[in-house]
């Protein structure tokens, strides 16, 4: 089993209202204790129909998700938490008043991608465009990551009972597959159990498995 894996479920689930972050991390500590403790898990949250470089995200405060019957519970784990991680299958979780029923699960190896997307990443203190690249560039720095390109989205905001976060999007090009793989690992910024800084092979873009670290 490889170090870091994305823990892929089926699920059954019509809906759930696009700022799910919270709840959906709620109920899978609460079906997993020891995922809040782990720290090298990272919930990916549920999205809709992709458009181009991210996401058609509903507008307005009640905002609903209308699910596909293929979509994924997707979980970013170190390999070892995957036997720990099946004990969702066969539970019924409770997402802000939206049934999810958790089915089968696969694992995913990540990608040596060269371009990455992150949908929501969150700095403490980078309030502008300016101000969160450069956050996000000594991020990189400090993992020995070198990018090429480096493209933030605009704010989102993503609640909890205790505080507002605001995010944004990145995309980032590394230079070899062993820094695809440590940013996939490691992620940037903070909130990983809330979905936040967690890598994702971006499309339409080149794969580096062909060339050598």
């Amino acid at each position: 089993m490889d170090d870091v894996v994305d823990a892929a479920f089926a699920i059954e689930c019509r809906s759930l209202p696009v700022d799910h972050a919270w709840a959906l991390s709620a109920a899978i500590q609460a079906a997993l204790p020891w995922f809040a403790g782990e720290p090298q898990a990272g919930l990916h949250t549920v999205h809709g129909a992709a458009s181009g470089a991210g996401w058609v995200r509903p507008e307005g405060e009640d905002a609903v998700l209308q699910l596909p019957r293929r979509t994924k519970l997707v979980l970013r784990l170190p390999g070892h938490r995957m036997t720990d991680a099946a004990a969702l299958t066969g539970r019924t979780l409770d997402v802000a008043g939206s049934p999810m029923r958790v089915g089968r699960l696969a694992a995913r190896p990540l990608l040596r991608i060269a371009s990455l997307f992150a949908r929501s990443v969150i700095f403490e203190g980078a309030g502008d465009e300016a101000a969160f690249l450069s956050a996000a560039n000594e991020g990189l720095r400090t993992l020995g990551v070198e990018a090429s390109t480096m493209l933030c989205g605009r704010d989102v905001t993503l609640a909890t009972p205790e505080v507002t976060f605001r995010t944004r999007s990145l995309m980032v090009t590394v230079a070899t597959p062993a820094q695809s793989l440590d940013l996939q690992r490691h992620g940037l910024g903070a909130a990983r159990k809330l979905g936040c800084g967690l890598f994702i092979p971006h499309k339409d873009v080149g794969d580096l498995r062909s060339r050598s670290d």
